[in-house]
């Protein structure tokens, strides 16, 4: 986005530079917002303030040097001073022509170079030379502006009293082409130069008045006409100043105006880059006209999409904007984009009172707001477990300690060793939801280190079956030597054991019934822990890694969700992986892991 900049060589002059920073002309009129201007000056760093600086440094150089240092004496801006010296330049070209064929096309009629017809054919001559002379300076733009302007004035003096004097003096009219050109130089140098043309022209015909009254035929009764010529030169400068005021405050108007815009564009360009739900501008054709970063993040067919069919990019939001517009008071429930596997709900608000309107998109990231509702109960749930873990622990051990007791008695019953194994397998229950709770607490006590997977998956499978109590063939691990991850060995574990546990849940548990699969992926190492079981259905998918959320009664729902927490603290990521086909029965949940250099 190209911005408006003060130009550091002059104050009161603004320069377009790119870049998300500006400085701009009349910054005490600027109605900045306090928390707006805070946030502003917050988000832009240093380093491209002062880059920013440098490239308006180096852009005014160089129009400094191409325009001439004394350019902006009489204009606002070079460009609009060349643009307009042009126009002059031109529109004196077109007047000479029509001079010289009133003087060449019809002699028969003396109305110019009456009195001297060679005096006016070398002035028209010399006229013509030097206007297509003028026209090729403003097209090289040397000299200045400022010089331009006052030559260009001067060769209408000069040629036209010349012409004029070659046509009888004042009587011939020639003198009223003055005005025009006064005029016109007036508004062009905003008025700053209007007087000192006038008294030139005067100048020029009062003395030209003189010499037909010394050596011509004029009389002293023809002073008149000429002084009243010389005054109409002042009128026109002085309506030539008071319009340029006018256009000069205008311009100020327009320019404080302008900056005003731009800052508030700013201001909403960074409110709708960092709002953290998805905003969509889509016109009354169903084109997208503006997005911001986190609408291609929940919905990722939106990304790079600016100006292109929403229905094309995103067929299911295209579908549900069309219905929308066909009745505005439909509603919708939550959407699941299916590549991001983000939840988001909608909101569209039309722009205009048309049928079909330009729409404004709104989408609200559920996802986020539910893991922000999970976030702040799972911490009011640490807090108060934290505060009564040994509460619950000791009773916990104490029943398990008495429990051991009664199951050594050699005289208990059937029923009795029946009730003892429910209070043990309870009691253990309990005893793992707290400590899977506590967990939680100790989730960002990360100390990575490097983890030769060929190594510690064997030791692994053989430490988990006999803590669990399965046979070790209904493990398989299939790795390469000499793969090397970098994991925290606690959290590694803690992961592996969590997976395992959920494996085994639902395995038949037959030999080879639980595959662990390491592969190498670039800078990656990918671990797989797939089972034969029945797999995960599809209305669980979307809640399978949400904490308390299980399909097992016996289950406290946080196994899958703390695996995952230590995965993104260690760099890494689990993810359940859906493989289409007969033959990929079962679950598998892919741990990706940063990969050590050997």
């Amino acid at each position: 986005m190209m911005l408006p900049r003060r130009d550091p060589a002059r104050p009161n002059r603004c320069v377009s530079v790119p870049g998300a920073a500006f400085i701009c002309r009349y910054p005490r009129h600027v109605n900045w917002p306090d928390n707006a201007a805070n946030t502003v000056a917050q988000t832009l760093p240093t380093a491209p303030i002062a880059q920013a600086e440098m490239a308006a440094s180096a852009m005014i150089d160089n129009q400094s040097r191409a325009a001439g240092d004394d350019a902006y004496a009489a204009f606002e801006s070079p460009e609009s001073a060349w643009r307009t010296l042009t126009s002059f330049a031109v529109y004196r070209f077109v007047v000479v022509l029509v001079i010289a064929v009133f003087f060449w096309g019809f002699r028969s009629i003396p109305v110019i170079g009456g009195v001297s017809p060679l005096l006016a054919a070398a002035g028209l001559s010399a006229y013509m030379v030097m206007s297509i002379a003028l026209i090729l300076a403003t097209q090289l733009r040397t000299p200045s502006a400022t010089i331009q302007l006052s030559a260009q004035v001067l060769v209408d003096v000069s040629m036209l009293t010349l012409i004029m004097h070659a046509s009888g003096g004042t009587r011939s009219g020639i003198g009223m082409l003055l005005l025009v050109s006064l005029a016109a130089a007036a508004l062009v140098s905003h008025g700053r130069l209007a007087f000192f043309h006038a008294a030139v022209a005067s100048l020029a015909v009062l003395f030209e008045q003189l010499w037909q009254f010394l050596y011509g035929d004029a009389s002293a009764a023809e002073f008149v006409p000429s002084g009243m010529l010389a005054s109409g030169y002042f009128v026109v400068a002085g309506l030539g100043y008071t319009l340029a005021a006018y256009a000069r405050g205008a311009a100020r108007v327009a320019e404080k105006r302008g900056v005003d815009l731009a800052n508030l564009a700013q201001i909403n360009e960074l409110v709708i880059r960092d709002m953290q739900d998805g905003f969509v501008v889509v016109d009354e054709r169903g084109v997208i006209r503006q997005l911001n970063p986190q609408s291609a993040e929940i919905v990722s067919g939106l990304r790079g999409s600016s100006g292109r069919a929403l229905v094309d990019v995103a067929p299911e939001l295209g579908r549900l904007l069309a219905e929308w517009r066909a009745d505005h008071e439909r509603s919708f429930s939550i959407v699941r984009d299916a590549s991001s596997q983000r939840d988001y709900r909608l909101r569209f608000v039309a722009v205009g009172d048309a049928a079909v309107a330009p729409t404004v998109v709104f989408l609200e990231d559920t996802s986020r707001i539910r893991a922000e509702a999970q976030r702040m109960k799972l911490v009011a749930l640490g807090r108060l477990t934290a505060s009564i873990a040994h509460e619950i622990r000791n009773p916990l051990s104490s029943i398990n300690h008495a429990a051991e007791l009664l199951e050594e008695d050699s005289n208990r019953t059937l029923e009795d060793t029946r009730l003892l194994t429910i209070i043990q397998e309870n009691a253990n229950r309990l005893n793992r939801l707290v400590e899977e709770v506590l967990y939680l607490n100790r989730r960002d006590r990360a100390h990575a280190e490097t983890i030769d997977m060929s190594a510690f998956l064997p030791r692994f499978v053989r430490d988990y079956c006999a803590n669990e109590k399965w046979p070790e063939d209904a493990f398989s691990v299939n790795t390469q030597w000499g793969v090397l991850s970098v994991f925290d060995r606690a959290h590694l574990d803690q992961v592996l054991w969590n997976l395992m546990r959920n494996a085994t849940r639902f395995a038949t548990m037959q030999p080879g019934s639980v595959r662990l699969i390491v592969m190498t992926k670039g800078e990656r190492v990918e671990l797989d822990i797939a089972d034969d079981g029945p797999g995960v259905a599809g209305e669980t998918l979307q809640h399978l890694f949400e904490p308390f959320f299980t399909t097992d009664s016996k289950g406290t729902g946080l196994g899958l969700y703390i695996a995952r927490e230590l995965a993104i603290v260690n760099g890494a990521t689990l993810d359940y992986v859906v493989e289409a086909g007969a033959d990929n029965r079962g679950a598998k949940f892919r741990l990706s892991m940063t990969r050590a250099n050997a």
